[in-house]
């Protein structure tokens, strides 16, 4: 497998060894000693799935305190994939990085605590699966404005489908920043 820093550093790009004949193919979507090698850190506790229709967009999601690690991939379809620091002290604070992430390319995505994420389809529909490093504890749950100007994401749809809690989420700047994750050396 092949990892690339993104330009916020703690986040992985991760392109799997595929291999792949006229039957089809196989990858491995997770090895722990491999990945720990590669600085990903495990020990991940829950498996997510979700499917998505054409311009859903989910985010920008992060729970504070007991904050999640999360190594995302699409299983069917594509969606534009992005992670937001928003670590209160960190010197790349309210900056974003984004990939398309596509079952043909196979790429993944490892977005460490401390990280707003969010997804939007651009296929038909998108199988999204999601191995995290913390239990889901929804009195901890916080989400930050899809749109917010100031963070600046290039969203591939103009007006995207929503949850209204996805709608309702404030910008980055009206967060206390005593409810954000600290920057953890």
């Amino acid at each position: 497998m092949k990892v690339t820093r993104a330009d916020i550093p703690e986040v992985c790009v991760i392109d799997p060894r595929v291999f792949g004949d006229q039957r089809g193919f196989f990858l491995e979507t997770w090895s722990a000693s491999r990945y720990a090698e590669a600085g990903i850190p495990g020990a991940f506790v829950q498996d997510n799935l979700s499917r998505s229709a054409k311009g859903v967009l989910r985010g920008l999601h992060l729970q504070h305190p007991m904050g999640q690690g999360k190594l995302v991939y699409v299983l069917q379809g594509e969606v534009f994939d992005v992670a937001v620091d928003v670590r209160a002290g960190s010197p790349t604070f309210g900056r974003w990085v984004g990939y398309t992430l596509s079952a043909d390319n196979k790429r993944q995505l490892y977005i460490p605590p401390g990280f707003a994420h969010g997804f939007c389809v651009t296929s038909e529909s998108a199988l999204f699966a999601y191995k995290c490093t913390e239990l889901y504890h929804p009195e901890h749950e916080l989400g930050i404005a899809w749109d917010d100007a100031d963070i600046g994401i290039t969203w591939p749809v103009e007006e995207p489908v929503l949850s209204g809690k996805d709608r309702a989420y404030p910008r980055l700047a009206a967060v206390p920043e005593s409810r954000l994750p600290p920057l953890v050396p």
